[in-house]
């Protein structure tokens, strides 16, 4: 017990979910008596939807420190977090429209859960996303509304500066509150994940397991199109610098950020990196790696713009333009929004589900296969983190080109 307590969260899930799958192959149908077990975690979830979401967006916004800041470093890294999210959110929804997991198995899923066809009106849906009342939006879950909501507060509260020191502090606390009872409701995860998943290999078979391959197929596709020719072009073009040199500079920010899955925990290697091979200023990493850290995941966006293609098929959504304008926007709010959550890839699929107004069906799916694709999502989202840092201080002439070109990286 004391060897399986000690593995980490994402090795857990990964041995649960296979032994979901082997007792679902086992026990057939009979598996649906594990499914209790599963919703009390699926619940838990839920409940954490509303406040996780606007505690930690607004606290990624508040985090810039101040308007001001935002005129120079600030606004040119701004504005590529925003263009690269949303870049990687288009990314994800082109690669699974072309492969299209999920297409033509209506009903796989447990009868009664499927959703009914909606038509979209692109004005009606710009026009629902801004919120009359905030207190009937959390009540009603209607998340597009709580999340414009929480961009303006954190807007309103980015540009009072230090008259909002204590409503800043509260808005961080409240943050980390959340993000610690995340935690708490992630230990019980790999358990209601093996429920969960035994029940739906005892109901669905192979079928759904040949869908989430095509779906990890088109997630992984997208990521290699971003790492190597979205951001290689950003190096070239934006940052005029050699792509293979950059790429050789931060390779051992690469290796860390994939055998960790985690930007936080890769944050110092990637600042080293910054400073020993990429030639940048403190004053310049200092500030948009650790922002980066927090708000910026295209990995993550490019992820749910694949789930949200994945969904869709899967219960019968007609994929508007309408439809493909909210998958984007979600993909770019969600993915600042799930900055420093333990087990984000399960939380932020639970909330983009919710706001869709998707059943949670594919929450343990996602869920057990999030180990395997979580690698490319974070070695993504540092790569994007490190492009955004080298493109601005090459934009404000900044950068050391001798340590730049060097031909060996001094960080190994």
């Amino acid at each position: 017990m004391k060897w399986w307590f000690k593995r980490q969260l994402y090795t857990q899930i990964a041995v649960c979910t296979i032994i979901g799958i082997i007792l679902g192959l086992i026990l057939g149908p009979k598996s649906v008596v594990l499914e209790p077990i599963g919703y009390i975690f699926i619940s838990l979830l839920k409940m954490l939807i509303v406040p996780l979401t606007i505690c930690c967006l607004i606290s990624g916004i508040t985090k810039m420190e101040d308007i001001r800041s935002l005129r120079s470093v600030g606004s040119k890294i701004g504005v590529y977090f925003i263009v690269t999210g949303i870049i990687a959110t288009a990314i994800g929804i082109a690669i699974a429209k072309i492969i299209n997991p999920g297409k033509g198995t209506v009903g796989l899923l447990k009868t009664g859960e499927t959703v009914d066809a909606v038509e979209f009106s692109f004005l009606n849906q710009i026009v629902g996303w801004f919120p009359t009342n905030i207190v009937q939006a959390m009540a009603e879950t209607n998340m597009l509304q709580i999340i414009i909501a929480s961009i303006f507060i954190g807007i309103g509260l980015l540009s009072l500066g230090d008259k909002a020191k204590g409503l800043n502090k509260l808005v961080n606390e409240g943050a980390d509150l959340m993000i610690k009872i995340t935690e708490f409701v992630m230990y019980i995860a790999p358990y209601g994940i093996l429920a969960l998943v035994a029940n739906m290999t005892g109901t669905l078979g192979s079928k759904m397991l040949a869908e989430v391959g095509r779906f990890i197929v088109a997630d992984y596709i997208a990521l290699l199109i971003i790492l190597f020719i979205v951001y290689p072009l950003f190096i070239k073009l934006m940052g005029r610098k050699n792509p293979l040199t950059f790429y050789r500079n931060i390779s051992p920010a690469m290796l860390v950020a994939a055998s960790t899955t985690s930007s936080n925990a890769t944050l110092p290697v990637s600042m080293r990196v910054a400073d020993k091979n990429l030639g940048i200023p403190e004053k310049i990493y200092g500030f948009t790696l650790p922002l980066g850290a927090t708000v910026n995941m295209d990995g993550m966006a490019a992820a749910l713009g694949v789930i949200s293609v994945f969904a869709a098929n899967l219960y019968g959504i007609p994929i508007t333009f309408g439809l493909i304008l909210q998958f984007v926007f979600l993909g770019l709010v969600l993915s600042i929004g799930a900055a420093g959550v333990k087990g984000a890839g399960v939380v932020m699929s639970t909330v983009l589900l919710s706001t869709l107004g998707f059943p949670l069906t594919l929450v343990p799916i996602l869920a057990g296969i999030w180990p395997i694709i979580d690698i490319g999502h974070t070695t993504t989202n540092i790569v994007g983190d490190l492009t955004g840092t080298t493109v601005v201080a090459s934009r404000l002439e900044m950068m050391d080109e001798e340590i730049f070109n060097q031909v060996e990286s001094k960080v190994s």
